[in-house]
C-alpha cells in the first residue's frame, strides 16, 4: 500500500469519527433545558430534606428555594420557547461533516504533495543502506566535481605577495624534492585561494615525508580538496581522510570531514553519531568544532535522533580569572609586568606542549608583542604557520596577530 493511500485513509477515518459524534446527537434526545429543569427539582427537595434534618436553618432554607424556584422558571420558560439546546439540525451538522471531511482528506493530500516524496516506492532500511552504499561507491571524482563546484572568490592579494608566489612557484618547480618548499607553497596557494593548485603541492608534501607522514599533512591534503570542490567530500578526498584517521583516529578536523562525507552519501545516522562523540572530546576553541555545533541540529533532524542527547557546549579557552584580575590590580608596575610574563610563559608551553586552537596561538603571538620579545614572537609566527599549513582561516588569524604585535610582514 502507497504511502499516499495511507494518507487517505487516515483522513477518511478521523472524518468517519468526527462525523460521528456531529450526526448522533444527544442520547435519549432530550432537550438540555428539561435535562437542568429534572436536576433543579431534586435539588428543591434535598433542600426540605436537609431543613428536616437541621442540617440547614429555615433563613438558609429559603434564600435557597428562592435561587433554585428562579431557575426552575427559567428552564421551564427556556422548553417551552422550545429553545432547548438539542444542538444544530442535522442539516448543519451534516454539512460540518462534509467540510471537515474537505478540509482533512484535502489539507492531508496538499501536505503531501508539497512535503512528500510523491511517487517514491516503499523503501526498506535493508534498501535505503544499499542506496546509500551505491551513492557513495558511485559518486563524482575530484575532477567532475571541480567542474560542477561553484567558482571560488579568490581574496584580493597586494601585488608584493602575488611575486612573493611567483618565486615560491618557480623556487619549488626548480627544487621539486624541496619538502619545506612543497609545504609553504600549499600553504601560501591555499592562502589565495588556488586550492587546486594548493593540494597538488600538498599531495607531494605527503609523498616527500613518506613513510611518516602524519595526520595533519593528510587532513590538510583532504580539506584543500575539499574546499576545491564547494564542501563535496570526493572519493579521493576521502582516501586521504582514511590515511588521516589511520594514523590518529581521534584527529579532529578529519573526523568533522569524514562525518561530512557520510552525510553527504546517505548516512546521516552515522555522521550524526561520530559528530556527537567528536564533540564530547573537543578541544577548546577548536574552529571544527564550532563547525559541528552549527550543522549538527540540522544533521540530528535527518537521523531522526529526536531524543538526541545534550550537545557539550563551546567551551572557551583558558584565560586569566576574576582573582587574576584583582590581583594583578593591586600589584606594582614591575610585579604586573612579571606576573603578564609568566601567564605568557604558561601558555606558550601549554601550545608547545599540548597544541591549541588558532585563537591561542594569535594571542600569545599578541601578549609577546606587548611585552616587547618580537623576536620570540616571530619565531611562534613560523611555528604556527607550520603547525595550520593549509588552514586558511587559522593562517589568517596568525597573520594579524602578527601585525598587531608588530612583526615585518
Amino acid at each position: 500500500m502507497s504511502f499516499e493511500v495511507l494518507i487517505i485513509l487516515t483522513a477518511v477515518l478521523i472524518a468517519a469519527f468526527l462525523g460521528l459524534f456531529l450526526l448522533r446527537g444527544r442520547q435519549g434526545g432530550e432537550p438540555a433545558a428539561a435535562y437542568d429543569l429534572r436536576v433543579y427539582r431534586e435539588q428543591l427537595a434535598g433542600v426540605d430534606r436537609d431543613l428536616a434534618r437541621g442540617v440547614i436553618g429555615s433563613a438558609d432554607a429559603e434564600r435557597v428555594r428562592t435561587e433554585i424556584s428562579r431557575r426552575i422558571l427559567a428552564a421551564d420558560a427556556q422548553l417551552r420557547a422550545g429553545s432547548g439546546g438539542a444542538g444544530p439540525s442535522r442539516l448543519v451538522s451534516g454539512v460540518t461533516v462534509l467540510a471537515v471531511s474537505a478540509v482533512l482528506i484535502g489539507g492531508a493530500l496538499f501536505l503531501y504533495q508539497k512535503l512528500g516524496a510523491v511517487g517514491l516506492p516503499d523503501m526498506p532500511l535493508s534498501q535505503r543502506l544499499e542506496r546509500a552504499e551505491d551513492l557513495r561507491q558511485n559518486r563524482p571524482s575530484q575532477a567532475d566535481a571541480e567542474e560542477l563546484a561553484t567558482p571560488f572568490a579568490a581574496p584580493q592579494l597586494e601585488e608584493s605577495y602575488v611575486k612573493l608566489l611567483e618565486q615560491l612557484r618557480e623556487t619549488v618547480a626548480a627544487r621539486p624534492d624541496d619538502l619545506q618548499g612543497h609545504t609553504l607553497l600549499a600553504q601560501h596557494e591555499a592562502n589565495a585561494g588556488n586550492f587546486k593548485a594548493a593540494y597538488a603541492a600538498q599531495q607531494r608534501v605527503a609523498e616527500l615525508s613518506a613513510p611518516d607522514t602524519s595526520a595533519d599533512v593528510y587532513s590538510n591534503l583532504a580539506e584543500m580538496m575539499i574546499l576545491a570542490t564547494s564542501g563535496y567530500v570526493s572519493p579521493e578526498a576521502e582516501i586521504a581522510l582514511e590515511q588521516a584517521l589511520q594514523r590518529d583516529p581521534d584527529h579532529g578536523p578529519a573526523r568533522y570531514y569524514w562525518g561530512q562525507m557520510l552525510a553527504q552519501t546517505g548516512r546521516p545516522d552515522l555522521a550524526y553519531s561520530l559528530w556527537l562523540n567528536t564533540l564530547q572530546h573537543a578541544p577548546a576553541g577548536a574552529p571544527w568544532a564550532d563547525a559541528i555545533r552549527a550543522q549538527i541540529d540540522d544533521l540530528a533532524f535527518r537521523a531522526g535522533a529526536f531524543n538526541a542527547p545534550d550537545i557539550p557546549p563551546a567551551e572557551m579557552p583558558p584565560g586569566p580569572s576574576q582573582d587574576d584580575m584583582e590581583a594583578a590590580a593591586e600589584l606594582s608596575d614591575a610585579e604586573r609586568q612579571e606576573m603578564i610574563r609568566g601567564m605568557v610563559n604558561q601558555l606558550s608551553d601549554r601550545l608547545a606542549t599540548e597544541g591549541g586552537s588558532p585563537e591561542e596561538w594569535a594571542r600569545l603571538i599578541a601578549a609577546l608583542g606587548v611585552i616587547g620579545e618580537t623576536d620570540r614572537a616571530s619565531g611562534i609566527v613560523d611555528e604556527a604557520q607550520t603547525v595550520f599549513a593549509g588552514n586558511a582561516e587559522a593562517l589568517q588569524m596568525i597573520e594579524a596577530a602578527a601585525r598587531q604585535a608588530g612583526l615585518p610582514q
